[in-house]
């Protein structure tokens, strides 16, 4: 089931590209979400100084951003709890100045190969760092929806992870929600970026592969590719938003130009600076923003029926455990009784199926006593109760009756019918074979 209201927020400006995955419930996801992103679109703007000074610039101002958070839960308590991922990045030049925190990520599709560039601030992730699971298991663990780090009333000054990247041609950046990355493996990521036509059809294709994965949370994807400038005509700059899905799923398309030059710093830092001509906001931050011209840009809206299919465990929503080592402490027993549990379910199975199987096996054994045939051990006629068969060392058939007549006594024809045996339902039905034979006294 898809949420009601959207928490996601998404932008794509000329310089800065962001995904926010709010957290808090129904009423604080999407405001927490939504302040955030239009709040660090200011940040939009000619590059200014180094790549090092830019990823500085986006932490402080997601710290600034947190601030404004837990003044907002002061001002509306019934928002206590919200919170908000966020992944982005300022474009530098060739560089890329990153600022990340919670569970949303950023991806690299390079040379065909798709590599995840930021690391989930996740209790999940914690446990695959020490070793406690494996990355299989984390993507089923219960617990893989509690984040560590976000921003909100949760934390005063939050840790927030920066880095600057370098960029080539041709490469493309995948900002997403866990919607996308929460449901859709990494290798189908990558085959789809392979087999893109355009980058708005790649995005139309992953939100695709989401949904028919099953993902009940909303899905924002921003795809930014390193294009020259030279290759596209200005009407071409701002690939067109796409359209929202059923439950509000979002998507963008971007480019990135390699005449990204920084402009320097004055030492006052407060140089005028060229804004972003046309920004565009999806999710819960396309509230109508107001663009510099006077316009509003938000996402088209595109109805489309399709087929939910579930093949992954719903993803519980997102929320932030404060407490960390408490909570480490019990998630760690939690994962000791569920391993034990596993393990008798396992056991209790194993014993299951030997028991089934020794059922069967006697089933047989029992229908076989129910059967007889004459044969001979090599000196007389014999009738054997079973069947002629061995499991192993296991004869399935016993002596019933020695008839006392010689192997020698009977003609050609009815010594080698013997010695192949003939079958008989019963005890009684085997005594008239013998009977036939015309060697043994009435009894």
């Amino acid at each position: 089931m898809v949420r009601a209201n959207n928490q996601d927020s998404g932008y794509a400006g000329d310089h800065l590209f962001l995904v926010a995955d709010g957290m808090g419930g129904h009423a604080g996801g999407d405001v927490a979400s939504a302040l955030v992103t239009r709040d660090l679109a200011k940040l939009d703007e000619s590059p200014r100084g180094t790549p090092e000074q830019s990823a500085e610039r986006l932490r402080r101002a997601l710290l600034t951003a947190n601030t404004m958070l837990r003044d907002t839960v002061k001002e509306h308590h019934e928002l206590a709890g919200l919170g908000t991922t966020f992944v982005g990045f300022l474009t530098v030049g060739e560089q890329l100045a990153l600022a990340h925190i919670g569970d949303s990520r950023l991806y690299l599709f390079r040379d065909g190969e798709l590599r995840q560039i930021t690391k989930d601030h996740t209790f999940v992730q914690r446990l695959v760092d020490s070793g406690r699971i494996t990355e299989e298991e984390a993507q089923y663990h219960p617990r893989r929806s509690v984040l560590m780090r976000v921003l909100g009333d949760v934390e005063s000054s939050p840790e927030i992870d920066t880095m600057v990247l370098d960029t080539r041609p041709d490469d493309i950046w995948l900002l997403c929600s866990d919607g996308l990355c929460g449901y859709v493996g990494d290798d189908d990521i990558e085959k789809i970026l392979r087999r893109r036509r355009s980058l708005q059809g790649a995005v139309d294709d992953l939100i695709d592969k989401s949904l028919s994965h099953g993902a009940p949370d909303n899905v924002t994807v921003v795809l930014v590719e390193r294009t020259p400038t030279a290759e596209l005509e200005h009407e071409d700059l701002y690939a067109p938003a796409s359209a929202q899905r059923p439950g509000d799923t979002l998507e963008i398309g971007g480019r990135l130009f390699e005449d990204d030059d920084p402009v320097a710093v004055p030492a006052d830092d407060e140089a005028e600076v060229q804004g972003a001509k046309n920004p565009r906001f999806v999710g819960s931050a396309a509230n109508a923003p107001q663009l510099r011209d006077g316009t509003t840009n938000t996402g088209r809206t595109r109805l489309a029926n399709r087929r939910r299919i579930r093949r992954l465990p719903a993803v519980e929503e997102s929320h932030f455990e404060a407490r960390a080592d408490e909570y480490l402490a019990e998630l760690l027993a939690e994962t000791r009784r569920a391993n034990r549990r596993r393990r008798a379910m396992w056991l209790l199975g194993v014993v299951a199926v030997l028991a089934a199987l020794g059922g069967a096996l006697l089933f047989g054994y029992q229908w076989t006593q129910t059967r007889y045939f004459v044969g001979t051990d090599g000196d007389t006629v014999i009738i054997y109760q079973g069947v002629n068969q061995d499991l192993g060392s296991l004869s399935l058939y016993s002596v019933a009756e020695d008839t006392g007549i010689p192997l020698d006594a009977l003609d050609g024809l009815e010594r080698r019918t013997i010695q192949r045996t003939l079958g008989a339902s019963s005890l009684q039905e085997a005594r008239e074979i013998v009977v036939r034979l015309g060697s043994v006294p009435d009894a």
